[in-house]
């Protein structure tokens, strides 16, 4: 394939992303408050092949929370903390379950969101360059406060697959244990077997998903990439149940549309 095919097919796919957006908002599907952030990168080839407002802060909700395992596990390596029986318990609440007391836990331990902060933001500047942590999760899980850019996750997910940050290989067996998410599960095309590391985030304001996909071909090979996608609303949705619901069909869509183009490039 000449460099200029391969040119086509990576604006093919992030034109195929915008055209369905673009067409979510003529049919109303999208409200005017609602902005949306998309990333995705194959590792197969080495290039990104989406990036729609990859650069703009969105509200975390609990996509964080992988951030703030790295930086538990950097104070681990240091010697700092233990990761014991009690903390694994934690993390694997925080992840797994998204539960906002045991992520509060593992916070406080670290030394709170601006400890987490600082660490992300001193020890590995080349990844998290628009993480801005501001609070704990706070009673009913309502945090608004905490924010990143889809670029964040993107360079977070990358060094995790590398194993360039303390804890990867933990971090990566917490993200892929049984859970919920909105980028292979209900996904039309993705195929069975495709193995899954990721992290929802859900408020009444943001709904996203963030992680890796491994999926295996019929020559017998791995073929990961890595897919990003957040839908922030201006003001809070009145149903909560139906907007979250409704914007993970989105994700779940744009999956789809992401995996037909992932196959195409690399003959899966």
């Amino acid at each position: 394939m000449t460099t200029t095919e391969r040119s086509r097919e990576i604006h093919d796919l992030e034109a195929a992303v915008m055209d369905y957006l673009n067409r979510l908002r003529q049919e109303g599907k999208l409200a005017p408050d609602e902005r949306t952030g998309w990333s995705v990168f194959d590792f197969t080839t080495g290039e990104k092949l989406v990036t729609i407002n990859e650069d703009e802060q969105f509200q975390t909700a609990s996509l964080v929370k992988p951030f703030i395992a790295a930086a538990f596990f950097h104070k681990v390596a240091r010697g700092e903390l233990s990761y014991n029986r009690e903390s694994r318990r934690h993390l694997e609440r925080m992840i797994q379950h998204s539960n906002n007391a045991s992520t509060n836990w593992v916070m406080r331990r670290v030394g709170g969101p601006q400890a987490v902060e600082r660490i992300l933001n001193q020890q590995y500047p080349a990844i998290f360059q628009g993480v801005q942590l501001v609070e704990y999760i706070p009673a009913g899980g309502k945090t608004y406060r905490n924010k990143a850019s889809v670029h964040d996750y993107s360079r977070f997910l990358y060094a995790l697959w590398k194993e360039e940050i303390a804890g990867a290989p933990e971090i990566k067996r917490l993200m892929a244990l049984p859970g919920r998410d909105r980028i292979y599960t209900g996904v039309r095309g993705v195929p069975k077997g495709t193995k899954v590391y990721n992290k929802t985030g859900s408020t009444a304001r943001v709904c996203g998903d963030m992680g890796i996909l491994n999926v295996k071909g019929a020559d017998g090979r791995w073929y990961p990439y890595t897919l990003v996608g957040i839908i922030e609303k201006g003001k809070s949705a009145p149903d909560y149940t139906s907007w979250i619901r409704s914007r993970g069909d989105i994700i779940r869509n744009i999956s789809s549309i992401v995996y037909k183009g992932i196959a195409q490039q690399n003959d899966i």
